[in-house]
Parts: structure tokens; sequence; C-alpha cells
């Protein structure tokens, strides 16, 4: 598989430099928080956390001005224009039967409660509804998209993604090829500039496989192309960890052990940037931060390298048109450092994410809250989601 070059890339900040005392004062932060968190920057210096420290030192750290609240000062990190939600975060609100309640039910009501909270761009996880909302419970079709796409008119929003349809089958399959087509006919009557899916190119860890999956969507990447859609892949933790691509095989022949690059930077490499482009989801991203920061060298040895999310995007810019903002507050006790909360009610540090990441009128981020609904509180997930278009809105970049 021979590495696509990038024209926007830049070289790649030193992700393992050690903390540096004078940063940290220049940043005005404390230590433990320094410590803690890779996404202190100043200038195009980085600090890296030290080993597993990045939730369990941030949980008692002060909330920095503009990472939720109202932040003072500073520039609006994420323009009017800019912020967006994936509909999965309200999916009971469009799933509920609309005569069994008087909150908003369906794809028309809950556009317009989310355009009057401000939102300005969805992204879809999928075309389906109540049945007894209007248009019934499937809008997967031409018919269907001419309706939500008036409905979205209607109320100043534009979408900007979906959660779709990526052909299960490689070589593709007819059947497989029409059906991705039919979707791309539908992201055009909706206005889409992307198309993607919620899941990683691949669950391997092997680089072999990673191949195929980048020719496979460079493949699909151009078809899209040619229908004036962007493809795209979101990612979770998993994806962030370390390739096997060396080192001794297992009895089946696979390798064993890592370079020390991660399954989607490697993705990054062997895919075209004409044609692949990728969603960070960010809480994910510091997941993986905090799961995978230790990987067994080809020599044997083993390495540190922690994942620095806000720099692997900063490094292919405009391979990153979505994000999945998400936030969650330390939780050292679940495997995974985090759990989910509202967004701008966690620890995660959007301000300083948005600040290093820039091209904010690039940049598309999406609010997403994975259990906003709730089995006992039926107005939840579109409450939370109100909190976290303020919370977005609310972001300021840093001032030093």
């Amino acid at each position: 598989m021979t590495p696509h070059s990038d024209p926007s890339r830049t070289a790649a900040p030193d992700t393992t430099a050690g903390p540096d005392e004078a940063l940290r004062r220049g940043l005005g932060i404390g230590r433990r928080r320094f410590l803690s968190t890779c996404t202190a920057v100043a200038g195009a210096a980085i600090a890296a956390p030290v080993l597993g420290a990045s939730p369990a030192f941030a949980q008692d750290q002060d909330r920095s001005p503009g990472h939720g609240g109202h932040g003072h000062g500073g520039d609006v990190l994420v323009p009017a224009d800019r912020r967006g939600i994936i509909l999965y975060t309200v999916r009971d609100a469009i799933g509920r039967d609309p005569l069994s309640t008087d909150l908003p039910s369906g794809f028309r009501e809950v556009f317009g409660q989310l355009a009057r909270y401000g939102y300005r761009q969805v992204e879809f996880a999928g075309y389906g509804q109540h049945a007894n909302a209007p248009g019934g419970a499937a809008l997967d079709s031409v018919e269907g998209a001419r309706l939500l796409r008036r409905w979205l008119d209607d109320y100043g929003l534009r979408a900007q993604g979906n959660h779709g349809f990526i052909p299960p089958s490689w070589p593709l399959t007819t059947a497989d090829l029409d059906t991705f087509k039919k979707h791309l006919e539908i992201a055009n009557i909706l206005g889409l500039d992307h198309m993607g899916t919620g899941g990683d190119p691949t669950n391997s860890s092997y680089r072999a496989d990673w191949d195929v999956a980048a020719d496979k969507w460079n493949a699909l990447g151009r078809i899209a192309r040619r229908e004036g859609v962007k493809l795209y892949t979101h990612n979770h933790d998993a994806a962030y960890g370390f390739l096997l691509d060396g080192g001794p095989l297992d009895d089946l022949g696979r390798p064993t052990r890592s370079s020390g690059i991660r399954k989607l930077e490697y993705f990054l490499k062997v895919t075209d940037p004409k044609y692949v482009w990728l969603e960070m989801d960010i809480f994910w991203a510091h997941v993986a931060q905090y799961k995978f920061h230790t990987y067994t060298a080809h020599d044997g040895s083993v390495r540190e390298k922690v994942f620095d999310p806000a720099a692997l995007v900063a490094c292919n810019n405009k391979r990153y048109p979505l994000f999945h903002a998400k936030d969650g507050t330390v939780n050292t006790t679940n495997g995974q450092g985090y759990d989910m909360v509202p967004f701008g009610t966690g620890v995660i540090d959007y301000a300083t994410f948005f600040s290093r990441v820039g091209d904010r009128n690039y940049h598309n981020p999406m609010v997403e809250q994975d259990n906003a609904p709730s089995s006992t509180d039926p107005a939840q997930s579109l409450r939370h989601a109100r909190t976290g278009y303020d919370n977005l809105a609310a972001l300021r970049k840093r001032r030093r």
C-alpha cells in the first residue's frame, strides 16, 4: 500500500516531549492539569501527559473560562453557522409517537425545536422516524429526502452529513453498489456535503486488513466525489489504538508488535485525501488517549506514546471536516476514563482543542451525547441538546 501525499499536511509536533515548567507557567495552568492533558499548547510546543494520568488528574481541576458556561474574552471558536448536532442525540424524540405526547416528535417537529435553540446544522443518523409522524416511518427514498429537505429549509437548517450506508461487501456486489448510489442521490437532495458511517473502517488491529479497508474506501470515495459528496469515517476509541505491523508472527502468521503508529494515523497515510475524509469523535479520541499510551515495539521493548487528538487534526486539518463534540466526566473505574455527560458539563477542554485546531470556518462540530435519551424523562434529550448548544456557542479562543 503506497502512502498518499496530502498537500495540507504540515510537520507533526513532537507529542512525546516531556513536560516543560516554563511552558506550563506560560500557559497559566496548574501543574496537575499540565501533566494530565495533551490539549495544552503554546506556539508549536505540545505537552504530553504522564502515563495514564489524563482523566485522573483532570477531575478536580477548576473548569477554565470558555469551556461550557460563558467564557470571557477572545474570539468565538464555533461560528453560529457551524453549530450542529447529530440527530442520534435526540433519536428518542424523532422516534416517538406524536399521537401519544405533546413533546416534539418526528423529524419536522424536532427540526423546529433545534432551530429554536439556535442550531444551524444537523447530521443525520439514518432516515427513520415513528410511523405516525408526518411522512411516515421510512424517509430513505427520493420522495422522503425531498420532504426532509423542505423541512430543513423551513427551519433554516443545513444537513451536513449522515451516518448511513457503507457497503459491507468488498469487492462490491451489484446490489451494494446500487444501494450506495441511491444514498448518494439522497445526500444530494438533502444538500449534504458529506456522507459517512458511525463505525470504523475495520475492527482489525492488523496492517493487512487496514490496507484492504483503504482500498475499499478509496474506491467508494471516488464514486462519491463523482456525485459531489465527500465520504467520511467516524472513530471509536479502538481505531486510535496501535496498529500491529511487525515483530514475531503468531500461529496464524499475523504480526504481534507495533511500530507505534495508530490505526487511523495509518489509514490517513494510505487513503487518498481527494477521496476520503474523517470525522473525529473527540470523546472517543480522549478515551483512546487514556487507554492506549504504551505499545510493544518490533524489538520487544515497551514504549510510551501518548495520543494527542488535537495535534493529529492540526497536522491533517482538511481531512477532518466534521467533529463529534461530546463531553465526559472522569471515571477511572470503567476502563474508559470518562462517563458521557451533556456537552460543556465535563472535563474535556474544548476551548483549547478548538483553539489549537483552528480553521473554524472549515470544521463542523456536531454536539453528541449517546446517553441523552432517558426511559424515565422523555424531555431529557432535547433539554440536553439545548445545553449542548449553549455551551458550544459560549466557547471562546484562549487569550495568552
